[in-house]
């Protein structure tokens, strides 16, 4: 590392290099354990492999890549944190197994593998992850403390911005970041709060020259854009990355990157949150699962259905319109869990503790969420996913919407049967704006930081939480 250090290589190229060498080990990992495996199973019969037991090792390989990276693991702050690491290896492996699973039941090759390979197969690839990243974690620790992963950076600018980019940097980098120093033209005015200054932009120029900078990032006003050209020619001399930092705009908004349009360089500030392949993947993610969920649930859905029928007069089944994506309004199915009631079905109040509008099976099937099965039929029908901000009423949409900020940014997505404010204890009735206001900011974290790990952890989240749950009534 320090060689490579030396030579010029900065630390983000280390950084990748490291994620590297972890990819290949952990494809390394899955192929020796399933080799030992064999070994362990079959040492007094042969030595040969057959090339089933072949096949299924190269599948699992590249398996392990593909779920590994979809799940973060291969993002620098990730892997120098062991608690985020655990459960991302939990879901990403589990998910290579189940695939595993999965393939050999549909080409019915399962029986040609032993149980006991298989078994330990699996135990001895986690364990292997897990040895691997224990061992790596002090390495990482050392190697940031010394400097050799830290990022360094020059900051061009005394003034405000410098002052709250610095701030910003040292508070979120976990270390990943250091601040060689502030360099500016201009010297602040007496009075001035501003951050002291290591010397002019020359003096930058030549201690980048002699020293160790991996960042240059510009943190000036952009009004004054001939000296913004000026000071980048400068600093083209030096085989060192600049970065523009926005003039005030970062400050009071998330920034997405750029992006170029006929050639113009925009800031991005908002995103569509699923596109592309992950857009794909979350289709395919709901439409695979409701279908097998339907299934699974069929007899416990025909249970319900006949309870609900002996119990209390009215249909089987409640329809509501509710606002879904891009604030389509949607009918959204559930079973009735309250006796009919005369008026419009948009108009009913939320249920509160001990509502006498609820039947005595209605309350059983809300306490265990039991009542939201139907809305698998909307999950199909692609008006909801699976895992998402959760449907309200059009009357309570309306309301909280003009009282709560970024409130019907809820609907950048589907809406979920589940979702991350479910899943931490925001369930029942919002009768504050506070307790809506907080499952909004849950809402809005999944938007910006979905990922196929974060829809799995949510799902398999969901029934503990339901069978626990105090709040749903």
């Amino acid at each position: 590392m320090s060689m490579l250090r030396n030579r010029g290589v900065v630390a983000a190229d280390l950084q990748t290099m490291l994620l590297g060498m972890v990819r290949v080990v952990d494809v390394s990992i899955v192929v020796l354990a399933a080799l030992i495996a064999y070994w362990i199973r079959h040492s007094h019969e042969t030595y040969a492999v057959p090339s089933y037991y072949l096949i299924a090792i190269a599948m699992a390989a590249v398996l392990t890549a593909v779920y590994m990276e979809m799940a973060d693991l291969y993002i620098f702050a990730n892997l120098s944190r062991l608690s985020s690491q655990i459960g991302k290896l939990a879901v990403a492996w589990g998910g290579v197994v189940l695939s595993l699973i999965a393939l050999a039941y549909f080409t019915q090759t399962s029986v040609f593998f032993s149980r006991a390979f298989v078994l330990g197969w699996f135990v001895l690839s986690f364990a292997g992850f897990m040895v691997v990243r224990l061992l790596l974690l002090p390495q990482i620790d050392h190697w940031q403390q010394e400097g050799r992963l830290s990022i360094n950076i020059a900051v061009v600018g005394a003034s405000e911005s410098g002052e709250n980019l610095i701030q910003l940097l040292e508070a979120q980098s976990r270390g990943q970041y250091r601040i060689v120093g502030v360099f500016d033209d201009v010297r602040p005015r007496a009075g001035d709060t501003v951050l002291p200054i290591a010397g002019s932009i020359e003096d930058l120029i030549r201690y980048a020259r002699t020293n160790q900078v991996d960042e240059i990032v510009v943190a000036l006003p952009w009004r004054s854009s001939g000296d913004l050209e000026d000071l980048v020619k400068k600093l083209k001399t030096l085989p060192v990355n600049v970065r523009l930092c926005p003039d005030y705009a970062e400050w009071m908004m998330s920034v997405r990157g750029f992006h170029a349009l006929a050639g113009v360089p925009m800031l991005s500030v908002l995103e569509r949150p699923l596109s592309g392949w992950s857009l794909v993947l979350k289709t395919l993610e709901d439409r695979i699962l409701a279908a097998i969920l339907l299934l699974l649930c069929l007899p416990l859905a025909v249970a319900a259905a006949l309870a609900i029928k002996v119990d209390s007069r009215g249909p089987v089944l409640f329809r509501q319109n509710r606002y879904g994506f891009n604030n389509d309004p949607i009918t959204v199915y559930k079973f009735r869990t309250m006796y009919v009631q005369p008026g419009e079905a948009d108009a009913v109040p939320q249920a509160k503790r001990n509502d006498p509008r609820v039947t005595r099976v209605g309350a059983f099937l809300r306490r265990a969420s039991l009542d939201e099965l139907p809305q698998l039929i909307n999950v199909l029908k692609g008006e909801m996913s699976l895992v998402g901000p959760r449907p309200h009423a059009v009357q309570h949409n309306e309301q909280y919407a003009a009282v709560i900020d970024d409130y019907l940014s809820r609907h950048r997505v589907k809406p979920g049967i589940t979702g991350w404010a479910q899943v931490n204890g925001l369930r029942g009735e919002t009768d504050t704006p506070e307790k809506m206001r907080q499952r909004v900011l849950h809402d809005l974290y999944y938007i910006d930081n979905w990922s196929l790990y974060l829809d799995l952890k949510i799902l398999l989240l969901t029934p503990f939480v339901c069978l626990s749950s105090k709040n749903a009534y």
